[in-house]
């Protein structure tokens, strides 16, 4: 039996990139998945529930709960990359939060579960990215204390972290390099990803098995944990780099 049937899965910016990819994996193995974004051109596009929310919006997130209504999962998946602290805050630590005490009774009832998708970015410092690291790394300490304090009514929270993936949003990024190097866009990945063990960036797909797991049966024992999927970037010594061949 696949690991999610039968449950009721949410994916916020779920209409490309990673939301996507997760969306597609979450229905694959059983879940009934619903997926919000701003852009309704871009969900009527994806085949699945859609509602369309800017979750910075107190008022778009109560009408958002009540029309999901009873829910399994709570994916927090929706992001910005912008050099505006409010903007990042809003987005990756105040929405995941309200969303996660709004839903609070029917997850409770359900025995559900949140992931929250944060960052590499959270937990090693990014260039010229202060309000987006400082973002995702409050959205991991958000990850473990809605853990401990949501434990005891029997709902887990856990939280991932992907490195480069490729996706448009990373992509856009991949302008500057492409530009400044005079390379192509997969040239500009290879100089993103020429430290990294495993050499490559990451398809939206292989992030999207990471959050199937920890939304599933199979990591019920699973809370407050962090997965770092970012092939193996978080664990190079970028001093030692240097001795590279």
């Amino acid at each position: 039996m696949p690991s999610l049937t039968g449950l009721r899965v949410l994916v916020t910016g779920g209409g490309s990139g990673i939301g996507a990819a997760i969306a597609k994996r979450c229905a694959d193995e059983g879940a009934d998945v619903t997926i919000t974004g701003r852009r309704a051109d871009i969900l009527q596009q994806s085949g699945f529930a859609h509602l369309v929310a800017d979750l910075t919006s107190p008022a778009d997130r109560a009408a958002l709960v009540e029309q999901v209504g009873t829910l399994d999962v709570l994916v927090n998946n929706a992001g910005v990359f912008s050099d505006q602290w409010d903007l990042n805050l809003a987005v990756h630590l105040d929405a995941p939060r309200a969303l996660i005490e709004a839903f609070l009774p029917t997850l409770t009832q359900r025995r559900g579960n949140v992931v929250n998708v944060a960052s590499v970015g959270g937990i090693v410092a990014v260039p010229e990215a202060a309000p987006y690291s400082v973002s995702k790394a409050a959205l991991l300490m958000l990850t473990r204390t809605m853990a401990f304090e949501l434990g005891p009514l029997g709902i887990r929270v856990n939280s991932i972290s992907p490195g480069w993936v490729r996706t448009p949003m990373a992509d856009d990024e991949m302008q500057v390099l492409m530009a400044r190097d005079h390379v192509d866009l997969d040239g500009a990945y290879d100089k993103v990803t020429r430290f990294l063990p495993l050499r490559r960036p990451a398809e939206p797909e292989e992030i999207a098995g990471a959050v199937a797991f920890l939304a599933s049966r199979d990591a019920s024992f699973i809370t407050g944990a962090n997965l770092v999927v970012d092939g193996g970037a978080s664990v190079v010594d970028v001093g030692m780099v240097a001795f590279t061949p």
